[in-house]
Formats: structure tokens, sequence, C-alpha cells
């Protein structure tokens, strides 16, 4: 870090320090973060001797970290405080209260959290519709942020563009499309209007607030456009249970009808709440996202121990690594002696890179699995459920002839209490040549896969180098 400060001090772009993000929100205990605000003290005092022209400041969740900074971190001059909504406008009082005399930035502003939404329907929380996630920038900007005295800024959270459950809800762009988040912060900061309105969702609701999976319900939808600009419209769906993946999905609802006959959307095969978006493009890339719920039934998906994500088939473990699903993280054997490239691009069965696995000793054995989550050994939920794929295969290589392997796909066992529902492998022979492996699926319990690919072999005087490319379930 230090070396990052001396690097960058006099960089123009540099406006201070920023020492830790969140940090009291996730520690549990007091001698903890005792401890950690006499670290935090002292690397603000070292990077004040390196540079004494930038200001230092610690960025934390709401007001968690003041009382610590106070009594125990003299040397930061400026509090980072992340607050979204109406929270914003009470930051100052509160460091009046505690006679604080510095002044703060707001270091993360947007959209009330789904954290602090108590509202839930059918164990979904209700999100803001998008009216109030212009006016809480647009508006809140000017009212609880640039009036307060102590305070220095705000930089809006967006992140720009995304596909996942936090785009509609906080980001400027959902699958590329402006939301009003986008046209918000220019109001706000430049007191501009929107080039090209949003269109507004006026009415969003469904037919059910429960029914069974795969039945089609009505849609009752009224939409206005300010430009009377021609309109698109699409229907999507959330879970809000299962892993971190499974909850930051939105998936593709099948609908039918038009806007002018009325819409119907088919249920999807879950079990459970759901959040149900209607989403409504212009012609100036626009998009509306209007929000509602639906309690889905299904006998089937209601007997599964683990909700995952569930992937469109043909399912793609490793393709040219990039968006890779899995993460290379699960490391055994001698792995102090192994090495890893997701991208190399000198040996490649097909597109752009493939998986190299280099092995580096003479003896003992290696192995690698390709899991979700990174870095987990059963204890956290992961993986994805890819019920429906009848094969699974790959294409391997490697620069000796005769390399004895054994490949397949799942690493944990039922002791654990987040497991591979199946696992299966077979003994290979990898030559200098590429060659398709496969393995068939019949009858395997697929609905949870967290560790997508393995493979196990050992050391042999020269230098090992396996190639692996296309690892594919369908």
């Amino acid at each position: 870090m230090y070396e990052t400060v001396k690097k960058y001090k006099d960089h123009p772009a540099v406006l201070t320090w920023g020492i830790g993000n969140e940090v009291y929100l996730n520690i549990a205990t007091n001698a903890e973060k005792e401890a950690y605000s006499k670290l935090l003290e002292k690397i603000c005092k070292e990077i004040k001797i390196l540079d004494k022209n930038h200001p230092i400041t610690s960025v934390e969740a709401w007001t968690f970290g003041l009382d610590w900074w106070q009594k125990l971190v003299p040397s930061i001059d400026i509090y980072g405080l992340n607050s979204y909504g109406a929270g914003a406008n009470y930051l100052q009082t509160e460091l009046d209260k505690r006679n604080i005399d510095k002044p703060y930035i707001i270091t993360e502003f947007g959209v009330t959290g789904e954290w602090d939404i108590k509202q839930e329907k059918n164990g979904v929380k209700v999100e803001p519709n998008d009216l109030e996630k212009f006016d809480a920038i647009a508006n809140g900007y000017n009212e609880w942020i640039a009036n307060k005295s102590k305070n220095l800024g705000v930089f809006v959270f967006h992140y720009s563009n995304n596909k996942n459950h936090m785009a509609p809800w906080l980001l400027t762009h959902f699958d590329g499309k402006k939301r009003p988040q986008y046209w918000a912060i220019r109001k706000a900061y430049l007191n501009k209007n929107p080039e090209n309105y949003v269109p507004k969702i006026e009415q969003f609701s469904v037919s059910k607030e429960k029914e069974k999976s795969n039945i089609w319900i009505d849609v009752q939808l009224k939409v206005t456009d300010v430009e009377n600009d021609n309109l698109t419209f699409t229907f999507y769906y959330n879970h809000r249970k299962g892993s971190r993946k499974r909850k930051d999905q939105i998936n593709t609802l099948n609908f039918k009808g038009s806007y002018e006959s009325g819409f119907k959307i088919q249920l999807p095969k879950v079990h459970g709440g759901i959040k149900i978006y209607a989403n409504v493009t212009d012609a100036f890339n626009n998009m509306g996202i209007a929000t509602t719920s639906v309690f889905v039934t299904d006998k089937e998906e209601q007997k599964k121990r683990f909700l995952v994500p569930k992937v469109n088939l043909p399912f793609y473990v490793y393709k040219d690594g990039k968006n890779n699903p899995y993460s290379p993280s699960a490391q055994m054997g001698n792995y102090q002696s192994m090495q890893i490239d997701l991208q190399q691009n000198k040996e490649v069965y097909k597109g752009d890179a493939s998986l190299k696995i280099t092995y580096n000793a003479p003896s003992n054995w290696f192995g690698l699995g390709l899991v979700d989550p990174a870095n987990d050994w059963g204890n956290v939920l992961g993986g994805y459920d890819i019920t429906g794929a009848k094969k699974f295969s790959f294409w391997a290589k490697a620069n000796q002839d005769y390399v004895k392997a054994t490949v397949g796909f799942g690493l944990i066992d039922k002791n654990k209490p987040f497991y591979d529902t199946a696992k299966k492998s077979k003994e290979i022979i990898i030559t200098k040549k590429w060659k398709k492996y496969t393995i068939k699926l019949k009858r395997l319990d697929l609905s949870c896969i967290r560790s997508g690919f393995t493979i196990f072999s050992s050391g042999f005087q020269d230098t090992r180098e396996i190639y692996i490319d296309n690892i594919i379930f369908e």
C-alpha cells in the first residue's frame, strides 16, 4: 500500500487516500474493532508522513465507524459514509450528536436499498418504483446532501451497466438500457431534464398471487411515454432465496399477447415467492421497469435440497476462459508445483484460448477443481442446477504422449453441508493430439453441481503440460 502512495501521490487525479471500506460493518466483536482501529490509525499516520498534500478518509456503512474513528483514529481528515435514500439527510445530525468537527463525504449514495426495505409481499421486498428512484437522486441531492455545511460531496453508486438483481434497482443502466437513475444524476448535478423521458409504467399487476408452475396468468399493464415512442415489452423473474448467484439472477419469462390485447406470462418451474418484472423500452434506449410478486408452487422443486441457479443448456464450464461460471481455486496435492493459465492461446482446440495446467515436479500427484463458490470446500451454498443434461464432454491434449489422468466433475462429499449432488469421473490417456472425451449422465442428480470440472494426475520426469478446452454439459 505504501508503494502505491509513493507512486501516485503527485498524480493530478488523486483527491484523497481512502483506507478501508465497510470494515466495521463486517467485524463481529468490539475487541476486533478496537484492534482494527489502532491498525487504521497507524496506517493513516504513516501515509501522512509520505504525503502531506492529500487528506485521508476511511469509508464505512452508515455511521458504524464514527465512535471508533473519533476515539482511536484521529488521523482521518474526512469521514467517508455510505448511505442510501433519505438516510443521507441525517448524517450531519449524527456527527453533531457526537460533537465531531470534521467534514464528511457520502462515498456511496443512491436509491433506498433492499436492506432498508421493511415491506414484503410473498416473501419479496417491495422495490421502489421508477419515479421514487428518480426522485431519491434528483431531489435527494439538493434536499439531503448539498445543503449540509459539513458535507464535501457525494458519489452516486451506479457501476453503470449490469443484468443482475441489483441493476434495475440501483444502477444507471440495465442490459445497456438507460434507467431513471441515469437521468436523475444529470438532473441532480446539472439541473437538466432528461433529453428523452423513460417510459412511465403507471400500473403493473398480475391476475394471481399464488399459482402452480407453468400456468399462464394475465398481466395488467398501463404505460405512458412523453414522446409517444414505439415501445417494446419483455418480462422477467427473480428468486430471493438460495445461493447468492441464484438471488442475483434475472431470468427471462415466457410471454404472449400484445399491449393492446393484453399480455400473459408463464410462471417458471420454481417453488416459492418470486419477483416479476415488466420492462418497457422506448426508441431512445430508455427502459422503464416495474415489479410485482407471485408465490409459485411446484412439488418437485419444493423437494430440492439446494437452491442454486438453473442453467440453460448447453452449459459451458469452460470456453475461452471468459465469463467463467467456476473458479480454479480447488488446487490439491502438490499444488505448489502447479500453475494454472485460464487464457493461454498457443495450444487451442477451438476459439481464442484454452485452460493450461503446468506441473513442474518429477513426482507426486496434483489436482485441480473448477468450483463455485471460489475457495470453498462445502461450507457455503453454491454451484448450478444442470438438470436435463445428458452428457458431459471436453477436449484435451498434453505436451507428452500417454499422460494418465482422472477427469470428471463433482468433488464435495455428503459429509459437508453443501455438496455436489452427483460425482462422476473416468481415467483417460491424454496424448499430444487433441481428443474429445465424454461422460454419459444417465440417472444422475444434477440439481447442484458445485465442482464443474476436476482433474487429477501426477508428475513424471519432465515438466507436464495439460491443455483442456470446451468443457460442456449438454
